[in-house]
């Protein structure tokens, strides 16, 4: 048995920049068991599987664009959300298998996602996060502030665990100590003002198997309404800074987050599987 396989950096300003994922094109579901060993053996923060076939539950896609029912995983777990293998999925079928659509929805464990095409951009649409101001010194934001090496001004608890600090040198200088994290089963976000961007990142999920995770689209679903309100604007300039770093438009929609960035193909290949 033979599968596709396609890596995407997603989110990337040249190449090797971005967040790479593995794209894996199914005819049907195969085992969950199998998923996650092709997802451990891949090695990446995220391999997206889809397959056309839409479950009940799904109901009527939104409108007449190609609709694809998508799964995440890391190299550890399956997860309700990822932003940069939504991307990444997007942009192998809209080159792939339907290069005169202008957009892609995935049924998800976050329900309905939405991929736009603009022009050499991808506009990602996602739910927003909101986040609910906690004491910076409570046992759990203190644990991690030491683990990361930071003096953080402020503490937010939404579906990640965010810290602020007060300049960007210190996201970017941060050390994690990842024997030393929490123990929570979620991700952890280092953020503050940027210089040359509105706000910088990084995102941190040793947990799930995801130390530190290179561009993340799921945070920015948080961090994008965390830093309206803070900054009193809708639209940023987001710059994640890992070592391989990465530059995300994001936009407050309402109740969603839109997230634009470029994708760049890395390899395509073939997975063999025994029948």
């Amino acid at each position: 048995m033979e599968v596709l396989l396609h890596q995407i950096d997603a989110f990337a300003d040249a190449p090797f920049s971005g967040n790479p994922a593995a794209v894996m094109p199914l005819l049907t579901w195969l085992p969950d068991e199998l998923l996650q060993q092709l997802a451990e053996e891949n090695n990446l923060a995220e391999t997206g599987f889809y397959t056309s076939a839409l479950p009940p539950e799904a109901g009527a896609p939104p409108d007449n664009s190609p609709a694809f029912h998508l799964r995440w995983f890391t190299p550890a777990v399956e997860v309700d959300l990822c932003g940069h293998a939504t991307l990444a999925t997007a942009a192998q079928i809209l080159d792939d298998m339907h290069p005169g659509a202008d957009r892609v929805h995935f049924y998800t464990r976050s329900g309905w996602l939405r991929v736009d095409r603009d022009r050499d951009e991808l506009v990602l649409d996602l739910p927003s996060v909101s986040s609910v101001e906690i004491d910076v010194h409570d046992e759990v934001p203190r644990a991690l502030a030491a683990a990361l090496g930071v003096r953080p001004l402020r503490a937010f608890d939404g579906t990640d665990l965010v810290l602020v600090v007060s300049a960007e040198h210190e996201v970017r200088e941060a050390h994690p100590n990842f024997s030393a994290f929490p123990d929570m089963n979620r991700g952890a976000i280092l953020t503050a003002e940027g210089t040359d961007a509105d706000f910088v990142s990084r995102f941190f999920a040793p947990a799930q198997g995801i130390p530190e995770d290179p561009v993340t689209g799921s945070a920015h679903a948080q961090l994008t309404p965390l830093w309206a309100k803070e900054l009193g604007r809708t639209t940023f300039v987001a710059r994640q800074l890992s070592r391989r770093g990465g530059t995300l438009r994001c936009t407050l929609a309402g109740e969603r987050v839109r997230l634009s960035g470029r994708c760049r193909r890395y390899l395509d290949g073939v997975v063999r599987l025994p029948d």
